[in-house]
């Protein structure tokens, strides 16, 4: 059977579809393999595709034998010979049948074979292309709206965002073009399954990538991102080279780089912070844009702060509805308690005054020994009692026996109170 339609047709699905011709022939080999076979029940044929021609030759295996009982399945030595002088009987050899006799129908069952490898093929080669997309931001435009989310079109293919994984307060509208993040890409049976957000971390981490260079330089670096998606957004950063200001790089010249990726997300808020591997300083800077005045680590085992501001800043570092700490909170690690600067006063005048009262009540401790212990830290009788009369006698107006004299006060004190205080049992 010779075609040069067929050669024709496949050159043009390799120019359309980009798959190459030596593989289009091999799935149609295969088609018409399945073909024949389907039609001509109890037969094994096999079909072979000359690419030069588009000839297309059909071969049976039949078994060399002196006395032929199948013709279905053997033939005769004499006649094997013919097709290859070096036969002996037993060898089985392919013998080539005449292919226009299977029809229409064995055509027209290649022809939706083919076009079913063709969409095969078509869905794996976006897989694959898609597949590297994972974890990066593409262009996308807003194709329809269904239940539960809206399809968007990328490239020709489309993509799920799921209501989840929009911004709440955006109104998207159809032919909408929008940046989306790739969050996976899977298979199944009717092509492949993208899944793309818009309040994924890495979506705000791609736009930055977009606008800074330093970034992609490797000079800037993105540490870690939280966000409550088309609200706030706290992003923390680090540079490399000591002369470049990784906020400032993010900003931009009069903002310019930051306010691009604001744009892009709905106008949600974004706080630059500076990453620090001093917790003291990272916690100070994570509340921006409040002023913290001081931080107190208060257990590190737990990841537990206390930090404050003034009274003034109290509201906008706590946030509207508790959103600023929050997200603070979830930048570092830790659990931050804040406390205005005023109450916060009043809570250390409250505890100097009760260690004041303990120390002078000490042998040998007046006022300004019992304030310049508590100014060095001695500020409990456990303290005291833990301390050596070397540390002591380093306070002015403490001499060696004094120093004795106040660490043996300040362990009986500390053991009988420890007596007197009521037991969790009791």
């Amino acid at each position: 059977m010779i075609t040069e339609n067929l050669k024709e047709a496949l050159k043009q699905i390799e120019q359309d579809k980009g798959i190459p011709t030596e593989e289009l022939i091999h799935m149609v080999e295969h088609a018409l393999d399945s073909a024949y076979r389907k039609h001509a029940p109890g037969e094994n044929y096999r079909a072979k595709i000359e690419p030069d021609t588009g000839k297309i030759k059909v071969f049976s295996p039949k078994k060399v034998v002196t006395s032929v009982k199948d013709p279905s399945t053997e033939i005769k030595k004499t006649d094997a010979i013919k097709i290859d002088p070096a036969v002996s009987a037993g060898d089985v050899i392919e013998v080539e049948v005449d292919a226009s006799k299977f029809g229409r129908i064995a055509a027209q069952t290649a022809k939706q074979i083919i076009i079913q490898k063709i969409r095969e093929n078509e869905r794996e080669n976006v897989f694959k292309d898609f597949k590297s997309k994972e974890g990066s931001i593409v262009t996308a435009n807003v194709y329809r709206f269904i239940s539960g989310g809206c399809i968007v079109e990328i490239e020709g293919a489309e993509a799920i965002l799921p209501d989840r994984e929009q911004i709440k307060k955006e109104r998207l509208n159809r032919g909408n073009p929008i940046k989306v993040y790739v969050v996976e890409v899977s298979k199944s049976g009717r092509g492949p399954r993208i899944l793309v957000s818009r309040t994924h971390p890495g979506l705000v981490e791609g736009l930055f990538r977009m606008e800074v260079p330093e970034i992609v330089e490797g000079e800037v670096s993105i540490e870690k991102i939280v966000r409550e998606p088309g609200v706030r957004c706290k992003v923390a950063v680090s540079s490399k080279n000591t002369r470049i200001d990784p906020i400032g790089a993010c900003v931009g010249i009069n903002g310019v780089r930051v306010q691009a990726v604001i744009n892009e997300l709905a106008g949600e808020r974004m706080d630059l912070i500076k990453h620090s591997d001093d917790i003291k300083k990272f916690l100070k800077s994570s509340l921006s844009p409040a002023d913290v005045k001081d931080v107190e680590i208060t257990d590190p085992e737990k990841k537990e702060a206390r930090v404050v501001v003034a009274d003034e800043m109290l509201s906008l570092a706590i946030g509207k509805n508790g959103q600023n700490v929050r997200l603070a909170a979830r930048l570092t690690g830790w659990h931050i308690d804040i406390q205005p600067e005023s109450e916060e006063k009043e809570k250390k005048k409250d505890d100097f005054q009760k260690a004041f009262a303990t120390i002078t009540a000490l042998p040998g401790v007046g006022e300004k020994t019992a304030r310049l212990m508590i100014d060095s830290g001695l500020d409990s009788l456990d303290k005291i009692a833990s301390s050596s009369p070397e540390a002591l006698k380093s306070i002015e107006g403490v001499g060696e026996k004094s120093a004795e004299k106040i660490i043996k006060a300040a362990s009986e004190s500390s053991t009988a109170d420890k007596k007197d205080t009521p037991s969790e049992n009791d």
